[in-house]
């Protein structure tokens, strides 16, 4: 389950640089014959561009802030996006800093919130890097040290294992693009499920917490009995 949620993570993250990066008027097709990629399926915003929510941004942002200062540097981008691609141009790193030498969260949430980038499918140009020979499946080898190489510590047989059968939605023992796409899915409605189930344990923690004061200011007042009414005043002597 760690590992599938990291991959969700990891793979929006390249699927964002990649958006930025590459050709965006070829449409995409499949390694395999037979299997095009689903223009129609990729979700736009309102200008017609590729939707990015303000979570994946949030997410994206915090992969890339890697010492938590809430700045993302050239440094920082090349560590991270250097596992992906490892042979990316210079001028690239720069056109994603937008020729700044740091980025907020704003400063992403300006260059991809409303973004006009059209016949362009992320999860299949994210599925590229882990199928970098064109075999239409995840590369385990690649997947195995794409995670080593970001920090996550050694990925065992059965640690990759279970990534695989996580994200194996035929059971072929192969994970394709179709399958990429649904963990990808499985891990975002995992997410927002696991958000929603905390706001509605911290509402309900609140409401416990107003009627425990509640009780305790109607028992403190109720020992005392109604406040007696006070003696009228005295008529000033002439």
């Amino acid at each position: 389950a760690r590992f599938s949620y990291r991959s969700a993570r990891v793979s929006t993250v390249g699927s964002m640089a990649l958006s930025s990066t590459k050709d965006k008027k070829r449409p995409l097709q499949s390694h395999r014959k037979g299997d095009k990629y689903d223009l129609s399926s990729v979700p736009k915003n309102e200008k017609g561009g590729v939707l990015v929510t303000d979570d994946e941004l949030a997410a994206a942002f915090e992969f890339f802030d890697m010492d938590g200062s809430g700045k993302i540097t050239m440094t920082n981008l090349r560590k991270r996006l250097g596992v992906f691609y490892k042979n990316m141009p210079a001028k690239d790193y720069r056109f994603l800093m937008n020729n700044k030498p740091e980025l907020t969260l704003q400063d992403l949430r300006e260059l991809l919130l409303d973004n006009e980038v059209t016949n362009f499918d992320p999860v299949a140009e994210a599925f590229k890097v882990y199928d970098p020979e064109g075999t239409g499946f995840v590369d385990h080898k690649v997947l195995r040290d794409m995670f080593q190489n970001l920090g996550f510590g050694e990925v065992t047989d059965e640690d990759l294992q279970i990534l695989v059968e996580t994200g194996d939605v035929d059971q072929d023992g192969k994970i394709s693009l179709s399958d990429f796409r649904n963990m990808l899915d499985f891990n975002k409605a995992q997410v927002a499920a696991q958000e929603a189930a905390d706001l509605e344990r911290e509402q309900q923690e609140a409401e416990r917490e107003a009627l425990r004061e509640a009780q305790k200011a109607q028992a403190g007042g109720g020992g005392e009995g109604p406040a007696e009414p006070a003696e009228p005043a005295e008529p000033a002597e002439e």
